[in-house]
This record gives structure tokens, C-alpha cells and sequence, in this order.
């Protein structure tokens, strides 16, 4: 693990503006989801909304591990794609489908990251659950995010309230620091032991993300290079916040 990267007040006051593009689009995209509508339909929407915020969509373009470059302004990942779904004009949503919507926004040189996953029109309770318990599962999380305790604290919340309903959380993908750049140390697993990994100290921003699993944990990447599936083709959920540590309650920058 490299430098944990601290941020002055002012530094997260910039992110804070990043986070509050992130929720914005969020919102907006949530009134445009429903069954017929496109992938890439979505993208342009965020794209659009982002620009005319001053930011600038910070997934389009970004490559890393040898990758080419992402090449949308979102990730949209519908069904068993946990994570990094490209957006497509030829894919449409349909009923009784569940879609994570991942944003990445910079300005003013500062980063801020943030997904929710979405019904489209009526879905069935399993599906509802597998929602509902992962975004629980990140505020469990998020309580856990407290100056000079250890990082695993989070990790370890995170996967026993998530096992403890029956789910499973994806080991191969974790959360991250975040802030000059959308990739920063340390790594925010959603596995591990309480007590364990680096001491969280004050300005410390991280994006934590549990990505939990209808059936098994095992994931693979899709022929595109990016989408990330779950091996079983179960469903998975996505939720995710930009956080920032301090001397109180931890500071959401996405909400």
C-alpha cells in the first residue's frame, strides 16, 4: 500500500461540490429509469447533466491494469453485472430488472464517486432485498468510518451484516481512498477482521462500496474487458458513498 493522501477542510469542501454533482446526477437519472429505455440513453443524460455543472465525468476515458480506455461518462450494470457495465444503445432496460448506477465526477481538481442500484418498473421481493440489504449494509459501514480506529472495522461490518441475510460480498473488487485522484490508497475491502488494516486519521476520504451477491461471491469479466458478472449469473447490488474522516460522525460527501 502507498501514501494514505490526508485532506484539509478545504480540500473536502471541493469534494463536497464533486459529491453534491454525483447525488444531483443520481437523482436526476433515477426519474429516467424505467423499462425500454437504453443503457447509453442514461450516459448521455448523465453526461450532459455533469458538463453543465462544471464538472467532468471521471470514468470516461480512465483506464488502469493494462485496460483500454472506459468509454462512457457511467458504469450501468444491470442484473448479475456487479460493477463497470458499459453503456450501450443497444441494450434496454426491462421490467423486473435491477440496475447499478455508478458516477464519478471531478472539478476544481477533486474527485468524488458514488453508485445506487435502481428498480426498473416492478421487481420481484428477492430482488428487493438484495437491495435494500446492501445499501444497509454500506450505512452499517459508513458508522464505522472513526478517527483513529482501523480501517477493517468498516470491512468487517460490512460483510457480517451482509452474511448474516444470506448474501455474499465480492472479494476481487473493493472500495478506495479517493480524492485528487478517483483511485487512491488505502484499498476499502468489504471483508476482513475488526481491528485490523491502517488507523483511520482525520481527513482520511474514502469510497466505501459493498457489492453483495445474491448467491455465490465468485465474479468474472465480461469479453468487453470491463463488465464484471457474478459466476452463477445471480443477481448483485451496488451502493456506494463517498466518506470523509473526522474528528465527529463521518462526513458523507455524496449524500
Amino acid at each position: 500500500m502507498g501514501k494514505i493522501i490526508l485532506k484539509t477542510q478545504r480540500e473536502i469542501e471541493l469534494m463536497r461540490e464533486s459529491g453534491r454533482i454525483v447525488s444531483a446526477a443520481l437523482r436526476l437519472l433515477e426519474g429516467f429509469i424505467k423499462p425500454g429505455v437504453t443503457t447509453k440513453e442514461l450516459d448521455v443524460i448523465a453526461d450532459d447533466f455533469i458538463s453543465s455543472e462544471g464538472g467532468i465525468p471521471i470514468f470516461k476515458g480512465y483506464t488502469k491494469g493494462g485496460k483500454g480506455r472506459f468509454p462512457a461518462s457511467i458504469c450501468t450494470s444491470v442484473d448479475d453485472v456487479v460493477v463497470h457495465g458499459i453503456p450501450s444503445s443497444h441494450r434496454r432496460l426491462q421490467e423486473g430488472e435491477i440496475v447499478s448506477l455508478d458516477v464519478g465526477v471531478i472539478k476544481n481538481g477533486y474527485v468524488a464517486d458514488g453508485a445506487w442500484t435502481f428498480a426498473v418498473g416492478s421487481i420481484s421481493p428477492e430482488k428487493e432485498r438484495l437491495m435494500r440489504i446492501t445499501q444497509e449494509a454500506l450505512f452499517v459501514g459508513i458508522e464505522k468510518a472513526i478517527a483513529y480506529k482501523q480501517l477493517h472495522d468498516i470491512s468487517s461490518a460490512v460483510q457480517q451484516y451482509v452474511e448474516n441475510n444470506g448474501y455474499s460480498v465480492v472479494r476481487d473488487l473493493v472500495g478506495h481512498g479517493v480524492g485528487r485522484t478517483l483511485h487512491e490508497d488505502p484499498p476499502v475491502p468489504n471483508f476482513g477482521k475488526q481491528g485490523e488494516g491502517p488507523k483511520m486519521h482525520v481527513g482520511m476520504t474514502i469510497a466505501i462500496e459493498p457489492m453483495v451477491n445474491s448467491g455465490s461471491p465468485k465474479v468474472y469479466t465480461d469479453g468487453d474487458g470491463w463488465s464484471v458478472r457474478t459466476e452463477d449469473g445471480l443477481p448483485s447490488a451496488h451502493f456506494e458513498h463517498t466518506v470523509a474522516i473526522t474528528n465527529g460522525q463521518p462526513d458523507i460527501l455524496t449524500l
